[in-house]
């Protein structure tokens, strides 16, 4: 959206979901478009506009209107490499006959593809003279892992299969040919750039992307402020703003009432809103879950994921009720709740690529307290939350002592708040980036 507010020609092509498959209005704009890939698909293409911007809905119920995007059960459908393989053809086809586009801009392992049948099948195409395609990492962590055997169902033959192409470890890795086949990689924060070249962060294809360091840049992510912002929120219990901050503390109590917490309003208010995984960070709470309750907090988690996560602060909640609230589960307007409620918000993640809940913390005077990696460090300064660095739980529970020193001097705070609530990270910024990005790939 932020694009096309900015004179862009914008379209967007996604397959038709289960979730997302008849969204109103909409319209059929190509019927029967084959695809040859397997044993051959003839899919729909329909169109809706959503603030201006078309959105095209790949039709092909065999293949996506499923339970699941990804997986049903927690199970990957063996069948991904194809679904996205039609994906990625369907959108080249989208982009021959509906809407012409300068830009390819690729989304993660589920279209690694497009880049390789645009170069591979579509190089003389008049087309796409011109065209470039950008693909962008939002989790390196994820490639899109596949036998060999399947090369010839995704319209691929064996001379891809080499360790400078699609070969990884034995096997197909549709992440990589994004990477390979690309124009420019590029990820969802400037220091995101930087990890996924190390071994640290790059899951075994820094090297390739330390080779492609002179195509790979980092831009982040933005937020909705229409959803997120503290003085329109109809979510929460009162509003406020950076101005009248006098609502945040109503939205304290609240919270606290929700959670069945004791309403002391001047004891710090630590949230957690998550995947429960190893990647966010819920192991070095473990390791110091026990000295974290001995401290002066009360702690609000909504969250669901590892069953040891979610058995560890079910423990908590049950050791210390007046001090740890818990749900497990998704809630989306509990999550504004906490944003809004709390005073402190924690992130401590071994990497996050970008993260948004950081950023939505800083709109709502929530100071974060994250580990320094990925968009955490991008976004997260001196004077509008706390860091840490090391992968331990004790630097964890000194990030969390140092943050609660400085709640103590409460003018010193609110200034931090103030400071936070004034950061701007709305697509806005990032879109600008995007643009001067596609006009270098395009030369201008």
């Amino acid at each position: 959206m932020a694009l096309k507010q900015r004179g862009e020609n914008v379209g967007v092509v996604l397959p038709a979901y289960r979730v997302n498959r008849y969204p109103a209005p909409v319209r059929e704009v190509y019927r029967n478009l084959r695809i040859g890939l397997g044993k051959g698909y003839n899919v729909d293409i329909y169109e809706c506009i959503e603030q201006g911007v078309p959105f095209f809905l790949v039709d092909c119920p065999e293949l996506y209107d499923r339970d699941g995007i990804y997986n049903s059960g927690g199970v990957d459908y063996g069948d991904n490499h194809l679904r996205f393989a039609v994906l990625s053809m369907a959108t080249i086809e989208v982009a021959r006959r509906i809407f012409r586009a300068q830009i390819l801009h690729c989304h993660d392992w589920q279209t690694g593809l497009l880049p390789v049948y645009l170069r591979r099948d579509f190089a003389g195409d008049p087309t796409f003279l011109g065209s470039r395609a950008l693909f962008t990492i939002h989790n390196q962590g994820f490639h899109g892992l596949c036998s060999p055997v399947v090369l010839s169902h995704i319209g691929l033959d064996p001379s891809v299969f080499t360790s400078d192409k699609l070969e990884f470890y034995g096997q197909v890795n549709l992440l990589k040919a994004g990477i390979v086949y690309s124009d420019w990689i590029n990820t969802v924060s400037r220091t995101y750039a930087m990890e996924i070249q190390t071994p640290d962060y790059g899951f075994r294809l820094d090297g390739l992307l330390r080779a492609r360091s002179g195509q790979l840049s980092g831009i982040l992510n933005g937020v909705d402020y229409r959803e997120w912002n503290p003085e329109t929120n109809h979510l929460i219990a009162r509003n406020y703003s950076v101005d009248d901050l006098s609502g945040k503390r109503e939205c304290k109590r609240a919270l606290l009432a929700e959670f069945g917490l004791p309403g002391d309003l001047d004891r710090p208010l630590i949230g957690i809103v998550s995947r429960f995984a190893d990647q966010k960070g819920f192991g070095l709470i473990a390791e110091a879950a026990y000295q974290i309750a001995d401290l002066d907090l009360t702690m609000v988690v909504l969250g669901s994921g590892d069953h040891q996560y979610e058995s560890l602060f079910r423990n908590m909640a049950a050791a210390y009720p007046h001090k740890f609230g818990v749900r497990i589960g998704f809630d989306n307007s509990l999550a504004h709740r906490i944003e809004a409620g709390a005073d402190m918000f924690l992130m401590p993640s071994l990497y996050e690529p970008c993260g948004l809940n950081q950023m939505y913390s800083l709109r709502y005077g929530t100071l974060p307290i994250v580990r320094a990696t990925g968009g955490l460090d991008d976004t997260i300064e001196e004077g509008t939350g706390f860091k840490f660095w090391d992968r331990a739980g004790w630097a964890l529970l000194s990030a969390i002592q140092h943050a609660l020193g400085v709640y103590r001097d409460q003018v010193r705070w609110t200034a931090m708040m103030r400071n936070a609530m004034r950061k701007d990270f709305s697509w806005n910024a990032s879109a600008g980036e995007y643009v001067a990005l596609y006009r270098r790939l395009l030369g201008f």
